[in-house]
């Protein structure tokens, strides 16, 4: 029995599927709870997906596929500031138009030349074909993130909360706007080997949204995203071997599950508070 239930460590290609959860679980949650104060789900959304062209046109010019993906990343965020701000358009409504035209781009230079990456693991992830520099360049990546977030944490949460206040404060409001969007490309870059485009959205909304639910502290929830986010992970990763699913769409499975009973909670919490002030 219990060499059954540790049958998944004794795989390396598991080990490593194991690293890179634990690896990118830290940086995208504690990204994810600046993401859901600031209501920037969306901009995860489309600099997740707009990468993609980046990645094909960096595979065609001999360049290395990360530098590609953050490129076109960092492209589409200051492209969706700079509409948003210079037209009667709103922001979600922009970013709607430019991640799915750049998402549109990139499958059609995708389709138009040969290679032999496949379009299945840009979009889903490849965790189980994670390899050594994979996992040092998520553990780079992850490292930069996580320090500059907790270096700054108190400036992009008023930034989050009050921009007005912020910039009335003496904040640099607009370092800290475009150094918030370099870190989201950055992510998403670190994700791809894991979750893949579409779904490291999930990773990027999810732990932040479970915990607000739970916690009043931005402290706290910083602390529970990330526990949130690496548990879940790790048991996706764990779970998808015994079911012969795909990792990441069983993390995903699993982070959605975390919400809806983190969602119920909150109403059973919100009902007996009502019921407890009512007049009798």
């Amino acid at each position: 029995m219990i060499e059954t239930l540790l049958m998944p460590f004794q795989f390396a290609f598991m080990q490593n599927a194991f690293w890179i959860s634990l690896i990118v679980s830290v940086p995208t949650a504690m990204l994810s709870c600046f993401l859901v104060l600031k209501g920037w789900a969306l901009m995860g959304d489309a600099v997740s997906h707009a990468v993609l062209p980046g990645i094909v046109l960096a595979y065609i010019l001999g360049f290395p596929l990360i530098l590609g993906a953050f490129a076109a990343g960092m492209l589409t965020a200051i492209a969706t500031g700079y509409l948003a701000e210079n037209s009667r358009v709103k922001q979600d409504t922009v970013m709607g138009v430019v991640f799915s035209g750049m998402f549109g781009l990139g499958i059609v230079i995708y389709v138009s030349i040969q290679t032999n990456v496949h379009l299945d693991h840009i979009l889903f992830g490849n965790m189980l074909g994670v390899g050594p520099q994979d996992l040092w360049t998520a553990g780079l990546i992850a490292v930069f993130v996580v320090a500059a977030l907790l270096l700054k944490w108190k400036d992009l949460m008023l930034h989050a909360f009050d921009p007005a206040q912020a910039k009335a404060s003496g904040l640099p409001v607009d370092l800290l706007h475009y150094g918030l969007l370099t870190i989201l490309s950055l992510v998403v870059v670190a994700t791809l080997s894991a979750t893949g485009l579409i779904l490291a959205v999930g990773l990027l909304i999810a732990p932040g949204a479970i915990a607000f639910l739970l916690v009043r502290s931005f402290g706290w929830m910083l602390v529970i995203s990330v526990v949130v986010c690496s548990v879940s992970m790790v048991l996706g990763t764990y779970l998808s071997f015994f079911l012969d699913s795909a990792p990441a769409p069983t993390i995903i499975l699993i982070l959605t599950a975390i919400f809806v009973l983190a969602f119920i909670r909150r109403m059973v919490q919100t009902r007996r508070v009502s019921a407890s002030v009512s007049p009798n």
